[in-house]
C-alpha cells in the first residue's frame, strides 16, 4: 500500500513538473503567434530558409522514439529485461540522430550568416531577425530538453541493467517516458510553426 502511494505521489509530481514545462513553451508559442501576426510575410520567408527534409526526418525520428519508449515500459511490465534494454538503446539512438541533424542544420545557418545578431539579420528586415531569434531560442531550448530526456532514459537503462527498475518498480522508467513524450509533443508544435509557416 505504501509503495502504491509513493508511486502515485511521484507520478503527480512528474505531471506538475511537465505542466510547468508546457507553460514555458506555451508562453514562447504565444510570443511567436504575436510576432507572426505582425510580420507574416517575413515569417513565411524565414520558414523557406529552413530545411524541411531535416525537419520532417526529425519529426519521424521523434515519433518512432516515442513509440519505442512506450514499448519499453510495456516490456518491463512483462518482465522482459532484454527487450526493454534494446528499446531504450534504440530510443536514445533516435535522440542522437535528432541532435546530429539539428547540429548540421544550425551549422548551415550559421555558415550562411543567419544567427542572432549576425550582420545579415541585423541589417535586414526586423521580422526576419525576430523569426530566426525565436527559431534559435525555441529549437535550442527544445534541443536541451532532448538532451535531458536522453540522460533520463540512460539512467533508466542503467537501472534496468542493475535490476533497480523491474516489473514491480518501474516509476523511474515511467516518468522518463512521460518526459520524453512531452519533448516529442513540443516538437509536433515546433515543426509546423517554423518549417511549414505560410
Amino acid at each position: 500500500m505504501s509503495a502504491q502511494i509513493d508511486r502515485t505521489g511521484i507520478k503527480i509530481g512528474m505531471w506538475l513538473f511537465l505542466y510547468s514545462e508546457i507553460i514555458l513553451f506555451g508562453g514562447l508559442f504565444v510570443l511567436y503567434a504575436a510576432y507572426l501576426h505582425r510580420y507574416p510575410e517575413f515569417f513565411a520567408e524565414g520558414g523557406k530558409e529552413l530545411n524541411r527534409i531535416i525537419g520532417t526526418v526529425n519529426t519521424v525520428v521523434l515519433l518512432i522514439s516515442s513509440f519505442t519508449v512506450a514499448a519499453s515500459i510495456t516490456a518491463i511490465q512483462r518482465n522482459n529485461k532484454k527487450q526493454t534494454v534494446g528499446l531504450l538503446l534504440f530510443s536514445i539512438f533516435c535522440g542522437v540522430i535528432f541532435l546530429v541533424n539539428k547540429y548540421f542544420e544550425w551549422g548551415a545557418k550559421i555558415h550562411h550568416d543567419i544567427y542572432p545578431n549576425s550582420e545579415t539579420l541585423v541589417s535586414g528586415e526586423p521580422g526576419l531577425n525576430i523569426f530566426f531569434g525565436l527559431y534559435y531560442v525555441i529549437t535550442g531550448l527544445h534541443g536541451l530538453h532532448v538532451i535531458i530526456g536522453m540522460i533520463l532514459l540512460s539512467v533508466s537503462l542503467v537501472f534496468v541493467l542493475q535490476d533497480k527498475v523491474n516489473a514491480e518498480r518501474f516509476s523511474m522508467l515511467d516518468n522518463s517516458g512521460l518526459y520524453w513524450h512531452l519533448v516529442d509533443l513540443i516538437w509536433i508544435f515546433v515543426f509546423p510553426l517554423f518549417y511549414l509557416v505560410l
